[in-house]
């Protein structure tokens, strides 16, 4: 909450993502787009914290196991907890901008 400060700074959740740095490069020369890694615009500390806080969800929220499992059947457990945790950030986007407790998702 410190690192992030207000919420009100960010309009949207990839502004935040943006911000601590979980989106991927752009290469944009003329007509190509090619998107990267991981940006190396970051906020390192944060973002560490967040991809830590990934693994933890995968664990505790059933919704994020699901996600977890589907993303490694087509890439490796790095690439896909990086995801989760774009995830997460989207969480934390709504729950901050909407001053909402957060409820997990309970998958049957």
């Amino acid at each position: 909450m410190t690192e992030i400060d207000h919420i009100d700074r960010f309009k949207s959740a990839d502004q935040l993502a943006s911000y601590i740095g979980l989106v991927p490069m752009c290469h944009c020369s003329g007509e190509k787009d090619v998107a990267g890694e991981m940006t190396i615009r970051k906020h390192a500390m944060l973002r560490c914290h967040i991809i830590e806080a990934a693994w933890i969800a995968i664990r505790k929220d059933p919704a994020m196991t699901m996600a977890y499992e589907g993303y490694r059947k087509n890439m490796n457990a790095s690439k896909a907890i990086v995801k989760i945790a774009r995830k997460l950030v989207n969480r934390i986007f709504f729950v901050l901008k909407c001053k909402q407790e957060y409820m997990p998702c309970v998958v049957k």
